[in-house]
């Protein structure tokens, strides 16, 4: 019989606290229901969001759970709340990591700390709200998060890679930047041609994850609602 001497189990961390047992869809998916995902140019995007100021309360619970079965549907590893209309500091994210850990978790006014004296990355990076588009981007390697959780507890997450660049991406979504905004001229032509190209076939298949996680699909128009 081979060693098993070297290998290790994955492990799921939830707001960065190791868990057992975690389902493949967290229960706040299971709650939630999927909406639409605003796209580029719409200015919910583009500001600012504010600050959450009251906690424990059923409205940012149901936010929270609706950001994870949207997120889910739409097959990504993180969502800000401007992405679903809601101008308020909260992210969701669940995503597996380079060794094989599953992170998972929603922060609320989240304050960033980018490590940059971490050595950068560069990955194809992309946005749901960019249906389709992925450009390569340099990222800082590590990036703590600090907030707190939907009751008002401190959170703080210690990131790098993967993690680390989620982390980046949809806490500068709360301050209305997009990974778009950190792209050349010729980079951000680029993401509006596979945007035009893809989007079509992104939007039919999230309806169609929609109905397979019995949600009911979220309607997109024809046109994106925030085009260029």
């Amino acid at each position: 019989m081979p060693s098993r001497i070297g290998r290790r189990r994955p492990v799921t961390y939830l707001l960065g606290e190791p868990v057992d047992d975690y389902p493949a869809y967290a229960p706040e998916s299971q709650r939630g229901h999927a909406l639409r995902i605003t796209e580029i140019g719409e200015p919910v995007l583009h500001t600012p969001a504010r600050t959450v100021t009251e906690f424990s309360t059923p409205e940012l619970a149901r936010l929270i759970d609706d950001m994870f079965a949207t997120m889910d549907v739409a097959e990504g590893v993180g969502l800000a709340a401007p992405q679903v209309g809601v101008d308020l500091r909260v992210f969701v994210y669940d995503l597996t990591d380079d060794r094989g850990d599953r992170h998972v978790g929603a922060v609320v006014n989240p304050q960033l700390e980018m490590d940059l004296e971490a050595d950068p990355e560069t990955e194809d990076e992309g946005c749901l709200s960019v249906p389709g588009a992925y450009v390569p981007l340099v990222r800082p390697g590590g990036a703590t998060i600090r907030g707190v959780d939907q009751n008002g507890g401190p959170v703080q997450l210690e990131a790098t890679g993967y993690l680390a660049r989620c982390f980046i991406h949809e806490a500068q979504h709360l301050d209305g930047v997009l990974y778009w905004d950190h792209l050349t001229p010729e980079q951000q032509a680029d993401a509006l041609r596979q945007r035009d190209e893809q989007r079509a076939d992104v939007l039919a298949n999230r309806h169609e994850i929609a109905l397979e996680l019995e949600k009911t699909p979220p309607e997109y128009p024809k046109e994106p609602a925030g085009a260029k």
